[in-house]
């Protein structure tokens, strides 16, 4: 049998089941055990399995902070805390066409920062958004373009569970990836706001208008934006690590939700089940992931694929070409945390051998790889037919959006985040040089 037989089977095996729509983490664990069976690996394999799920994700300290980044982030939202955010940054904000098209892209940056969780920040958006921005006389591409990808950096912004599983299985320190994702960020929300400001250009402007006072804005964002400057302070200064952080983000979230009367038993009771639930898919991938990655080696897949990838050319950009093009092609139907536990593991080792000839080496060399990985990914939610931030929008947008006037208003946003990448790939110090 062809050494190449059996990891194009189980590939072709593990896609299958995907898209069919069996849980992910079923799939993986499933592939793994029944290609142990079929190939000529030792039975024994399985304890391999028990002792690497053991290692790598039930003794891993720092995916405590997965947890507690989303219980943070569902307090804020289910309070109505960051609902209250969004209101006082279109009060101030919105007094123009402009303006109203900024303030979404505003609030999206603080929901990604305070809570991290892509679906909360869509549909918050699209609640509360959409009807603004009609208002103002944005088209409905655009704002569907623009609700989406705001709510799409909650994926890429510190504190972002993305970034946590990635520097896990890099290898790198949080706190560098934390660093590195803050620039590449914000040019990503400056490429979006001036595609917006072009857009606003002609529109006329609003009416009817709530002024409020600046002391109230304060009063509004103070404590939310505190919470944000507290928690990636503590992690990028290495006052604190990226699970102490965590907990202080929970913590403060309950303080804010207190300060403002939002406090409940029950609203904090369905924040936690609801972080049970998430944290559960998630931990559960992950352990699917990790069988898959040690049967896919075993049976020489990473072999296969190295192989595949040279054969393109050793030149180290042309490598990096081909494999950001097999991530950005494989988020049209997959979703971010398939692709970074089953491909990283095996991209990784790839690219750390390489000379770029841009002086970076080891961990720098694995951090810049790493952002440019997430900013990649970010378009995997919005790359249809299965972007998860486009289930978010139509669903919460009801009969506002239709599905096409969606993805056309996604395609701007998708090649500004492209034209972003490549210009990470040619500066590096937009990521490593910020890093701790």
């Amino acid at each position: 049998m062809s050494d190449s037989v059996l990891p194009l089977a189980m590939a072709a095996l593990t896609l299958t089941g995907i898209l069919a729509g069996y849980r992910i983490g079923m799939v993986l664990a499933g592939a793994a055990a029944l290609f142990i069976l079929i190939s000529d690996l030792p039975v024994a394999y399985f304890n391999l399995l028990v002792s690497r799920i053991y290692a790598n994700v039930l003794s891993n300290w720092l995916l405590v902070a997965i947890p507690m980044f989303i219980l943070m982030g569902l307090i804020l939202e289910i309070s109505g805390v960051a609902e209250r955010s969004l209101r006082a940054a279109q009060r101030a904000l919105g007094g123009s066409a402009a303006g109203m098209g900024i303030s979404v892209l505003v609030i999206g940056v603080l929901l990604a920062a305070s809570s991290g969780i892509v679906g909360a920040s869509v549909v918050l958006l699209a609640l509360l958004a959409l009807p603004r921005l009609e208002e103002a006389g944005y088209d409905k591409p655009t704002s569907a373009g623009l609700v989406a990808s705001s709510g799409t950096l909650a994926i890429l912004i510190p504190p972002s569970v993305m970034l946590i599983v990635l520097g896990d299985q890099l290898q790198t320190p949080v706190p560098a990836m934390f660093a590195g994702a803050i620039w590449p960020g914000l040019i990503l929300v400056g490429c979006y706001g001036l595609y917006i400001l072009w857009r606003a250009r002609k529109l006329p402007p609003m009416t009817n208008v709530d002024r409020v006072p600046p002391w109230r804005l304060l009063v509004d964002l103070g404590p939310l934006l505190a919470l944000v400057i507290s928690v990636l302070g503590s992690i990028i200064s290495g006052l604190a690590t990226p699970t102490e952080a965590s907990g202080l983000g929970a913590f403060g979230a309950v303080l804010i939700t207190l300060i403002y009367g939002r406090f409940s038993v029950a609203m904090l009771m369905e924040a936690a089940r609801k972080t049970v639930i998430t944290t559960a898919i998630v931990l559960f991938v992950m352990i699917g992931a990790t069988c898959f990655s040690a049967v896919f080696k075993g049976v020489g897949g990473d072999d296969l694929v190295e192989a595949g990838i040279m054969a393109f050319g050793s030149d180290p950009y042309t490598v990096l070409a081909v494999v950001m093009a097999a991530i950005f092609i494989l988020g049209f139907v997959l979703d971010w945390l398939e692709i970074t536990l089953i491909l990283i593991p095996i991209f990784a080792p790839i690219v750390a051998g390489l000379d770029f000839g841009n002086g970076l080496a080891g961990r720098d060399l694995l951090v810049w790889f790493g952002i440019l990985v997430a900013v990649n990914l970010q378009t995997s939610f919005l790359t249809p037919p299965f972007g998860f931030s486009l289930f978010y929008l139509r669903g919460a947008a009801g009969d506002r959006l239709t599905t096409p006037q969606i993805y056309r208003g996604v395609a701007p946003f998708i090649a500004l985040q492209v034209a972003v990448l490549v210009a990470l790939i040619l500066f590096p110090g937009l990521i490593t040089g910020f890093s701790p």
